[in-house]
């Protein structure tokens, strides 16, 4: 089997990560965060631009071993200044400018990975942005952002009786197609009580929907190889 090589860009969970090296794939997470996975030889505590291309590492044989030219990319941009569930908080992220700077990231992360996921938020449609911050609007249009996401995706599909309104800007990839469609729409994750690990478990990708991108993207991936070859 084609091995691919693998970046999940702002995954501490190491959800999706675990599920490429599942089916064999060099697979690597990287946040500035460390992970909770369970698996720090396959984690980078690096900021995602330096390994955009290429970087040095340690892998989990400890030698130090050089990525480049990723095959796949995918990225979880923080949502914490983006989500609409958030905005009572807007006004003072907007005079911190907070707000700002993580529409840049977002933005700026969105350049290179074949996919960016977040919720519903102030990034679909644009017109947030283009009310309180209209250069950066501006900017975005420019560099070619698409303000409506290529799908929006939920738990329920996927094998988990859940609601949860996920984003995905796909470039280079085919929408995700549901595994599983089962019954059941409780809003479990929004409905999370107050807590350090509050942000982070709302943050986790539901298993369901981490096997199907490892599955379904690897494949297509290894298909348009195969054929390019």
């Amino acid at each position: 089997m084609m091995k691919l090589r693998v970046l999940v860009a702002c995954e501490e969970s190491q959800a999706v990560t675990k599920e490429f090296r599942r089916l064999g794939h060099e697979a690597f997470s990287c946040d500035l965060l460390p992970c909770s996975g369970g698996h720090p030889e396959w984690h980078v505590r690096a900021d995602i631009f330096e390994l955009a291309g290429a970087i040095k590492f340690y892998t989990e044989d400890l030698k130090d071993h050089l990525i480049s030219d990723w095959d796949l990319v995918i990225s979880f941009q923080p949502c914490t200044d983006l989500t609409v569930s958030g905005a009572r908080w807007f006004p003072g992220k907007r005079e911190s400018g907070s707000q700002e700077a993580s529409i840049r990231f977002f933005l700026e992360v969105w350049k290179f990975s074949n996919c960016s996921e977040n919720p519903i938020g102030i990034i679909n449609g644009g017109n947030y942005i283009k009310k309180w911050f209209p250069e950066l609007f501006i900017e975005m249009q420019d560099a070619g952002f698409p303000f409506s996401p290529s799908q929006i995706i939920q738990p329920w599909q996927f094998g988990h009786g859940e609601t949860k309104s996920t984003c995905l800007w796909l470039n280079g990839l085919p929408d995700l197609i549901p595994t599983e469609i089962v019954s059941g729409r409780e809003q479990r994750v929004w409905k999370m009580p107050p807590g350090p690990d509050r942000a982070k478990l709302r943050s986790k990708t539901f298993p369901g929907i981490a096997t199907a991108m490892a599955e379904q993207w690897s494949e297509y991936i290894i298909r348009q190889k195969q054929k390019s070859a």
